[in-house]
């Protein structure tokens, strides 16, 4: 499931800006929730993960063809602020704090235009295929 739908700006080793268009049509509201859709929260942090790969992709130089695989290790100091709905445009928000022995840290932040919505430390390595 790809929760990323364009990379605004991207500065490898340091910051990713992306975006997450929030439809309606997202398989998740049927049941999240029927008659007030909310997105959940753990997409929310998976959508921030995988801005936070596609930085890690991009500060190692790889091609789109490189056989790796990005985990995530860890979540720290997840905070939700307030609900995402159906029409809100998601911006992602990932800094690269530090490198260090393949381990990977972020720190991220999710906002609905200047609202912050989520933020969170996250952590992942990478491995390769």
């Amino acid at each position: 499931m790809l929760l990323v739908d364009r990379v605004l700006e991207c500065e490898p080793g340091k910051r990713i800006l992306a975006i997450k268009n929030v439809s309606i049509n997202e398989p998740f509201f049927s049941g999240h929730f029927p008659h007030h859709p909310v997105m959940p929260g753990v997409l929310i942090i998976e959508a921030l993960a995988q801005a936070a790969a596609i930085l890690s992709f991009k500060t190692l130089g790889n091609r789109p063809d490189h056989k790796s695989v990005y985990y995530f290790v860890g979540i720290d100091e997840a905070r939700f602020k307030r609900p995402v709905r159906p029409g809100d445009q998601l911006i992602l928000d990932v800094n690269l704090e530090r490198l260090l022995r393949g381990l990977w840290k972020f720190g991220a932040q999710a906002r609905v235009g200047e609202a912050l919505v989520a933020e969170a430390r996250l952590m992942c390595t990478v491995r390769e295929l």
